[in-house]
């Protein structure tokens, strides 16, 4: 029997369809095949296709949403080997390496030399195989200080850098100013600059870039109005900020800091829609650009473990898959060389460059 090579065999759902047609056909009817011969069978043949075709459309079923994950920049030393190291267990982490830095870092890209860390974190993101993540920062956060005044110069400086960058780099993302609701907070006329120079700034790098996400950042425990636990203030959703996502309509995603481990004393203390909820506020893309908790059995009254942390990473994930976020950046993938409560937050320990079991459960999600 000769059998044409063209012809597909039904798939078994395809099968159950017709038989389902079939099925349905009024036993009245079988009699008008006599009558109508060859065209009511074509007829049928015809509607059963359809029908087939439109169960065949049923089975399609959409892949699931992926987070996508990284690390930020964290060398254990400034050794060779440590250099490839990173990249090597970054690489094993997520798929996202990023950068968070003065904005002025950018503005090498107008010189002979690109030794700095931005553009080096973009000249390698082919080599490692890594989505690079850029953050420029004009303030210091923790005073609220500009880094420079938001002059017409520095201003132009800072838009004449970020879009000479996207052009030649045309990156996925780009963010422009850190836990900007500091910023508010520390003076409100500074704030408005920022929100002036990052309407300009998007419609610069969209002419050049238009695929980049360009996005700002927020703290989250603060835009909740949480400023109790280890910020010394005390916790009141009335003094929430949320009405700032209104003061950047262009923004491609709506980015956070985010560390619990300074209001509560344990990831079991973390509401469950702690996260979730941001999606009251906002339909865009939601990410995280810091997450972190830490592992130390201090400070004093506010002891934690590596077993806190872990269980941290897996309650973030339990309580964030409602949002789908776009992405989550771990901030260190070996502790920081800091005073503060950060020094512990390291996937892995700085002292014998073990991994902890937060690392595990962080390539486990």
């Amino acid at each position: 029997m000769k059998i044409n090579s063209h012809t597909k065999t039904p798939t078994t759902a395809q099968i159950r369809c017709r038989e389902k047609l079939q099925a349905s056909i009024p036993k009245s009817l079988v009699w008008m095949r006599g009558i109508f011969g060859v065209g009511i069978k074509l007829a049928f043949l015809l509607i059963g296709t359809l029908f087939i075709l439109g169960c065949g459309k049923q089975l399609l079923i959409d892949p699931p949403f992926i987070t996508l994950k990284g690390v930020s920049l964290s060398f254990l030393s400034s050794q060779a080997g440590d250099f490839s190291d990173f990249f090597t267990k970054a690489k094993q982490a997520g798929e996202i390496v990023s950068w968070a830095g003065d904005w002025y870092e950018l503005t090498t890209f107008e010189t002979t030399t690109y030794e700095t860390a931005p553009f080096v974190i973009a000249d390698l993101a082919a080599t490692y195989n890594y989505i690079p993540l850029i953050e420029t920062q004009c303030f210091n956060q923790a005073t609220g200080q500009l880094l420079r005044p938001l002059n017409d110069a520095n201003n132009q400086l800072y838009m004449d850098s970020a879009a000479a960058f996207a052009k030649f780099y045309q990156p996925k993302y780009l963010a422009f100013g850190i836990e900007v609701n500091i910023l508010s907070e520390k003076s409100s006329a500074e704030f408005e600059s920022f929100v002036r120079l990052f309407d300009r700034l998007y419609d610069s790098i969209k002419d050049t870039s238009p695929a980049t996400q360009i996005f700002t950042i927020f703290q989250l425990e603060k835009m909740k109005g949480l400023n109790g636990g280890l910020f010394g203030g005390s916790n009141d959703a009335s003094q929430n900020q949320w009405a700032l996502l209104d003061r950047f309509p262009k923004a491609d995603i709506v980015a956070f800091t985010s560390y619990p481990d300074l209001i509560y004393k344990s990831p079991s203390d973390i509401p469950v829609d702690y996260f979730s909820s941001i999606r009251d506020h906002t339909t865009k893309p939601i990410a995280f650009t810091e997450l972190g908790w830490h592992s130390a059995a201090e400070p004093l009254s506010w002891e934690s473990s590596e077993s806190d942390q872990a269980e941290f990473i897996k309650t973030f994930f339990t309580l964030a898959k409602e949002i789908k976020p776009e992405f989550a950046i771990w901030p260190y993938l070996y502790d920081p060389d800091t005073t503060t409560i950060f020094k512990s937050m390291g996937l892995y320990r700085r002292s014998d460059g073990l991994a902890r079991p937060a690392w595990k459960e962080w390539l486990a999600n």
